[in-house]
């Protein structure tokens, strides 16, 4: 099996939420990406309260078109605040879809 390729948003930028999933799923394709890895400090703090639907609906895309959103930096403050979105976490990272991952190293070794 081929390496997956990563598109790697800069940390520095606008706020993405999950009416930008369009545009990165297109930059993604465009870039022939596999995995989009998006830095903590770009995601809107909706993401992180799953009760505000934001990360669903923007992991939810991303598993449509069988795209991994890799999800990069430390989220242990929200895990802290959320079981639910500790538990979320956990489960995601068993899975092939959403990967949370402390940096980029961490990425390198989960692909």
């Amino acid at each position: 099996m081929p390496p997956l390729a990563v598109l790697r948003l800069p940390d520095d930028g606008p706020l993405l939420t999950d009416a930008d999933a369009n545009d990165l799923i297109g930059s993604a394709w465009g870039a022939q990406a596999d995995v989009v890895a998006v830095p903590v400090a770009r995601l809107d703090p909706a993401f992180f309260e799953l009760a505000s639907g934001v990360a669903g609906e923007l992991t939810q895309k991303f598993v449509n078109y069988h795209l991994v959103l890799a999800v990069v930096g430390d989220v242990r403050a929200h895990e802290e605040r959320s079981s639910a979105f500790a538990a979320w976490v956990v489960e995601s990272n068993r899975g092939r879809h959403v990967w949370f991952v402390v940096d980029d190293d961490a990425l390198t070794a989960r692909l």
